[in-house]
């Protein structure tokens, strides 16, 4: 009798849309703190590593926000008076907009070990508004936070 009723309140196909949809949510929740860690480690670093992390901000004023389409992601990071602030909101007239397909493509792109930032464009994973340069200058920092953090630099 049970399988019957699963069969016709179509109980399966219910749990696994929640099931998937359970997944969406997670990962975008995850992908939004593993983004804004790593922003505020950033500017942590900046502040802790003076000689040479700091000097990739010195004199840098930057409005940086990354968002997913769905709207479930959107960080923040500020760099002014060589200083950086993250928050989770939007900002006005920010130099970039970094905007990820979903979060999973987010996750990809932060934990990869060399992001294809053209070929994530060319396959609209990421579409970028504003000053490319802001992107590069990001890509690079990112990268380097990373190699001090593995120790290969």
């Amino acid at each position: 009798m049970e399988d019957f009723l699963n069969l016709i309140l179509l109980r399966k196909l219910r749990t696994a849309w929640l099931m998937r949809k359970w997944l969406r949510c997670m990962e975008s929740e995850f992908a939004e703190e593993f983004l804004e860690t790593l922003l505020k480690l950033m500017s942590l670093v900046f502040l802790v590593n003076y000689r040479d992390f700091r000097r990739n901000i010195e004199g840098f004023n930057g409005r940086y926000l990354f968002k997913s389409r769905d709207r479930s992601i959107t960080v923040s990071a500020v760099f002014r008076d060589n200083r950086m602030t993250v928050s989770e909101r939007l900002i006005d007239n920010p130099d970039i907009t970094i905007e990820f397909r979903n979060g999973r493509v987010l996750l990809n792109y932060l934990i990869s070990p060399r992001p294809d930032i053209l070929g994530s464009m060319l396959r609209q994973d990421v579409t970028p508004r504003g000053n490319l340069n802001y992107l590069y200058k990001f890509a690079y920092m990112a990268k380097r936070l990373q190699l001090m953090a593995t120790g290969s630099v």
